[in-house]
């Protein structure tokens, strides 16, 4: 099973030590959902995505920061 690519699944125990931190990114996810425009891409150029979505996570961290 050399190569073989594993997902982390939920509430179970394996060796590998994947999802240790799965709960980090999924709370990521979360926060930017906060965000209806990145909830649904409304636009259609990349680069206005991208931007908002830098806005967004500027955002998170700033909150973050400013909560402490």
């Amino acid at each position: 099973m050399a190569g073989r690519p594993l997902i982390a699944r939920r509430g179970t125990e394996h060796g590998s030590g994947l999802g240790t931190q799965r709960w980090v990114v999924e709370r990521a996810f979360a926060h930017l959902h906060w965000f209806r425009r990145l909830r649904i891409r409304w636009e259609i150029r990349d680069d206005i995505h991208e931007a908002f979505l830098a806005l967004g996570c500027a955002l998170i961290c700033w909150r973050r920061l400013n909560s402490r």
